[in-house]
């Protein structure tokens, strides 16, 4: 059968609430990963109790996005693998309208669906597109054309995905989005949001290092440097201002940005890690 040709990997931290709908979208007969980032034994157990088709790997730490996702692919040992974010949901031809993708495609290395954000803003063009990037919530993986070198592990958040589809067109790869292979997003929710500001921190942090180092790793550091020098100046202001208004929240967040560039700019690794307990 077409569905023993697939593997779901699924990277999850604290997203106990979110990933139920996930699995449950999910065809029985389609082996699922789920690689958790944290060593909750409790999680893994319910996990594998209620889904006979589900194996869950504990990390032991956070380690990030694009280094759980490598431990989740590299078990696959199907032909096919689908990169999924806890928080979507499967359209129920989803995984049949891939396979038929796959027939009309089969030079494809990487091919993206549609969600309902898309569906609603009308997206143009043919039912099966020839496009640069795709979005990270959900990538269908033609395994062997990448002889098990997945994400770029030095991304802990945010452009691992859009570095991932800039090699495979590097290398002369086909990256198609499939307009019959829908998968819906709530997006921005696979955490449990119990720390608003806590988040918030975190997302500014990685997004500003990610931000020089993806520039830097593709166009060299003088062009990563124009880039970010803006947003590292913007920064440096709004911590004044928000200082002088005596706004402690958005001048932590604005800390957080520019501590986050002058790690990436110095080359230490994406190092910070967030207080979600």
């Amino acid at each position: 059968m077409e569905s023993k040709e697939l593997t779901i990997v699924i990277v999850t931290f604290k997203s106990d609430k979110k990933i139920f709908s996930c699995l449950n979208s999910i065809p029985s007969d389609v082996s699922t990963i789920v690689v958790e980032n944290s060593d909750k034994k409790e999680f893994k157990t319910n996990i594998e109790e209620k889904y006979q088709n589900t194996k869950c790997i504990l990390t032991g730490e956070n380690i990030g996005y694009a280094a759980a996702n490598n431990i989740g692919l590299k078990k696959v040992d199907t032909k096919y693998a689908l990169v999924l974010n806890p928080d979507t949901v499967l359209d129920k031809d989803a995984i049949k309208n891939f396979f038929s993708s796959v027939e009309v495609n089969k030079d494809f290395w990487l091919i993206g669906p549609m969600n309902d954000q898309d569906i609603k803003r009308g997206f143009q063009g043919k039912e099966v597109n020839e496009v640069n990037d795709l979005k990270g919530f959900a990538i269908f993986f033609n395994m062997i054309k990448f002889h098990n070198k997945f994400f770029d592990e030095n991304f802990f958040l945010y452009f691992e995905e859009i570095d991932l589809c800039k090699n495979v067109k590097n290398n002369g790869g086909k990256i198609y989005l499939d307009k019959k292979i829908i998968i819906r997003h709530e997006g921005s929710s696979s955490v449990e949001k119990n720390n608003k500001q806590e988040l918030e921190k975190n997302r500014n942090w990685h997004w500003m290092w990610s931000t020089y180092y993806f520039q830097k790793k593709h166009k060299g550091v003088f062009s990563a440097f124009l880039i970010i020098v803006p947003k590292l100046i913007s920064s440096i202001i709004k911590i004044i201002f928000y200082s002088l208004i005596f706004n402690k929240n958005k001048r932590e967040i604005y800390f957080f940005r520019l501590n986050g560039i002058y790690n990436s700019i110095i080359g230490k690794k994406s190092w910070y890690r967030p207080s979600l307990d």
